[in-house]
């Protein structure tokens, strides 16, 4: 283990390299034709590597044969950038008007990079098969799905699958590696009340779409408070409310935008039906009618305790010195999950925060940034857990 570490921290310049390269130039999802470029670039440097690309689009999966037959690890990166105008300072900003990577991924997909590199050096150590994928359009855009639906887990279909996020919300020297449900599933909403438009003078003879829309938001909250288990996690946040375009006109409708979030699958479903009826009977009570669309984004992130405990203990002898948290679960969700929910895998967050260096800035956020040490972290996990997992 030493020696992965050793051998990561000698390739740092290499890594940091690549990811300022990549954070200049940021593409949002299944757009990132020149993210896929010098992500080819650089496997093509590497003998022993089989290259697939334009997988969904701009998708890329790399396939390395070990010594001898034996297991399949599937490790997985994202690809894609946000519509985020940056405003870091960084003299490796985005020079891309609008965009940045503001989540990570330009971090994620040089590790992924690297780890190829080491991989590929060490060919003759493996036993089994690594497939290295870089994946387009996880921010809410599908690329999980059309990369399954590509066949990334076909010919052969992997023995289990990895993944990890570069993690804002907690400071370097902190990993979190849990069993069980670790990101919630996502669904958006939008609720459409309508009333009766009217004079704001005379609201009598209107119906008020906004007042029902209040009473909605505020009876939604009761589902947490009220119909959610005290020891269990949930989240409704309406997020946009648009109505009216005057200060004298009561409009005839008004629509409400937001997010649930969920662990438990019976939580989903319950949570799910409940809210479409109460939106619908809170609407009735002020008589409006309110219907209700969702979309479905991801699944929860349920991590598998078998590859959970090996990449636990893969950590405590790469970083004896670090806090591994075995319990951290977050409410943020990924598309990471459609892959998990084929194969037994887990998903790692590395600290990657420096508020002595002023990078701790939250993710999604226009001046985030951090701390490139994390790269050698998450390089070392990714191929130290890869072999063990083989091995094991």
């Amino acid at each position: 283990m030493k020696d992965i570490l050793d051998r990561v921290n000698g390739l740092f310049t290499y890594s940091s390299g690549l990811r300022r390269e990549l954070h200049r130039h940021p593409e949002l999802g299944f757009q990132e034709f020149h993210t896929a470029e010098i992500i080819l670039r650089e496997l093509s440097r590497w003998e022993g590597l089989r290259i697939q690309s334009g997988l969904a689009g701009t998708g890329v999966l790399a396939t390395l044969e070990g010594k001898k037959p034996g297991r399949t690890v599937l490790l997985r990166f994202d690809m894609d950038a946000l519509p985020v105008q940056e405003e870091t300072g960084a003299e490796y900003a985005s020079e891309i008007d609008g965009l940045m990577h503001a989540c990570g991924h330009d971090g994620h997909m040089a590790i992924g990079l690297t780890a190829a590199r080491l991989l590929a050096e060490g060919q003759q150590e493996i036993t089994g098969r690594v497939r290295i994928l870089f994946q387009p359009a996880e921010e809410g855009l599908g690329g999980a799905v059309q990369t399954i639906q590509a066949g990334v887990l076909e010919d052969p279909r992997p023995d289990y699958v990895l993944g990890m996020h570069l993690w804002n919300e907690k400071p370097l020297g902190w990993l979190g590696i849990s069993d069980g449900p670790v990101m919630s599933a996502s669904e958006t909403f939008r609720i459409q009340v309508r009333g009766k438009g009217g004079h704001g003078a005379m609201p009598q003879e209107a119906i008020d779409p906004i007042v029902a829309a209040a009473g909605v938001i505020n009876a939604l909250q009761t589902l947490i408070s009220r119909e959610v288990h005290p020891l269990d996690s949930a989240v409704i946040t309406v997020c946009t409310i648009h109505a009216g375009q005057a200060p004298n006109v009561i409009p005839a409708e008004a629509t409400l935008t937001g997010t649930i979030r969920t662990f438990r699958q019976e939580t989903r479903h319950r949570l799910l039906e409940r809210f479409k009826a109460l939106v619908k009977e809170v609407a009735a009570a002020y008589r409006c009618q309110a219907e209700v669309t969702m979309e479905d984004i991801a699944p929860a992130v349920i991590n598998h305790p078998q590859p959970a405990r090996i990449i636990r203990q893969t950590a405590r002898d790469l970083f004896p010195a670090m806090e591994v948290d075995e319990n951290y679960r977050t409410m943020a969700s990924e598309d990471m999950a459609f892959l998990m929910q084929e194969l037994p895998g887990c998903y790692t967050f590395i600290g990657s925060s420096n508020p002595g260096r002023g990078l701790d800035a939250k993710h999604h956020q226009p001046n985030f940034d951090f701390d490139e040490s994390a790269l050698v972290t998450g390089t070392a996990l990714m191929v130290g857990s890869a072999l063990n997992l083989l091995e094991s």
